[in-house]
């Protein structure tokens, strides 16, 4: 500031700064390299767990501190809580194990997924795709501004083959922007 010849208040206004930041030296706790260390190895083991169940390990491993202060860090880090991944039908049991059916001969599993997406004009449509999972043949793929529960059962029986063994359905919203 001295040497622009400006006053405290003009430099802070055009750093965007707070004038106490000038004037305050902030002080870092002495165990703060240690608690970083502790919550980003927490984070890294515990990887579903936010900076508030964080906390609550912290202060079981005798830590003293409160959640302001982990999620300060946290932030600081970049630490982020991953999203849920979805649960799709019939794909897990109880105890985590995967029974997701593979089909064994065509007609014996089919997918159904519904997508939505929008013209150039901003209308928005739906598509019903139906997809034998053995052939990887499209079975039916039904487009309307209005997609109707009955285009599922007719789909069914569309080229005469009848209703399969085991219906899977993909429900989704997906959109296609480019």
């Amino acid at each position: 500031m001295e040497t622009f010849g400006v006053s405290e208040r003009f430099a802070c206004r055009v750093l965007g700064q707070h004038r106490s930041t000038q004037r305050k030296i902030a002080k870092t706790p002495d165990d703060e390299a240690a608690l970083t260390a502790d919550i980003v190895e927490l984070a890294t083991r515990y990887g579903r767990y936010g900076y508030r169940r964080i906390t609550a390990l912290l202060r079981e491993a005798g830590w003293v501190v409160n959640f302001k202060r982990v999620e300060r860090i946290w932030r600081r880090e970049g630490l982020k809580v991953p999203h849920k991944q979805p649960k799709r039908g019939r794909l897990w049991l109880n105890d985590g194990s995967c029974i997701r059916l593979r089909p064994e001969y065509p007609n014996h599993v089919w997918s159904y997924d519904f997508v939505e997406d929008r013209t150039h004009n901003g209308r928005k449509y739906r598509m019903l795709n139906i997809i034998n999972e053995f052939t990887r043949e499209c079975l039916a793929s039904r487009s309307s501004h209005h997609l109707r529960n009955r285009w599922r059962r007719q789909a069914a029986t569309m080229r005469g083959q009848g209703l399969n063994d085991l219906p899977r359905c993909e429900l989704e919203r997906r959109s296609s922007h480019h």
